[in-house]
């Protein structure tokens, strides 16, 4: 299991754009370098525009639902005002079995936080889909239906992209990214579970995509 929180203030310094990124082991990037998951290649592609994004402050571990992601929010005592917030949770609700009802609870009273966590800026906050793990040689080998894996995470991600989008907040589905898996492993790290820098680089693009149109946009 790895933690990581690092630990910078909820404020802009030095001219640098302050990031938060809340998660699990997709946002720590379990199983790759510390510097290869998606919050570093998203900061690193950043400091090529106009906009640069300090060392992101990463609170998330391998195995976190949504309710255990919220314990560690309060526990960390952060402080508001983040310039950028990214959101992936759920896989870990629905590996477990959890319905999605309680999921649609917990993951609205999450994106309520995170956007207080974005001094109530709605620009400032970016939800990822949960990837698809059911086309994973992990999910192969561990003798679940795999079809049922596929259909359980399209219901998560249904209603975790309803919820964003009620708030009005931004929605990156990176989940046909990860379907992409079944065919071409290098998109998977050596765990054959979790993706490789190759996808993670490809999360890190279209969040930086979305991320620059909203800031060119505020200017």
């Amino acid at each position: 299991m790895r933690l990581v929180d690092t630990k910078t203030k909820g404020q802009t310094r030095g001219g640098r754009l302050n990031y938060l990124a809340l998660g699990d082991s997709y946002t720590i990037g379990e199983a790759v370098a510390s510097d290869k998951n998606f919050p570093s290649q998203f900061v690193d592609l950043m400091a090529d525009t106009e906009w640069q994004i300090s060392e992101p402050r990463i609170i998330a571990t391998t195995g976190w639902t949504t309710s255990e992601l919220q314990e560690a929010i309060d526990a960390a005592q952060l402080v508001s005002g983040y310039d950028i917030v990214t959101l992936l949770i759920g896989v870990n609700n629905q590996y477990r079995g959890e319905d999605l009802e309680s999921y649609r609870q917990e993951f609205r009273l999450l994106l309520e936080r995170t956007l207080s966590l974005a001094g109530g800026k709605k620009s400032g906050v970016y939800v990822i889909s949960i990837p698809d793990w059911g086309l994973t040689p992990f999910a192969r080998e561990s003798g679940r239906d795999l079809d049922q894996i596929s259909t359980e995470i399209d219901a998560f991600n249904a209603v975790n992209r309803q919820e964003t989008q009620d708030l009005g907040l931004s929605y990156i589905d990176i989940t046909p990214d990860s379907r992409l898996a079944k065919s071409d492993l290098s998109l998977l790290a050596p765990d054959g579970l979790h993706p490789s820098e190759k996808m993670y680089a490809a999360w890190a693009g279209k969040l930086a995509s979305v991320v620059l149109t909203a800031l060119r946009s505020a200017q």
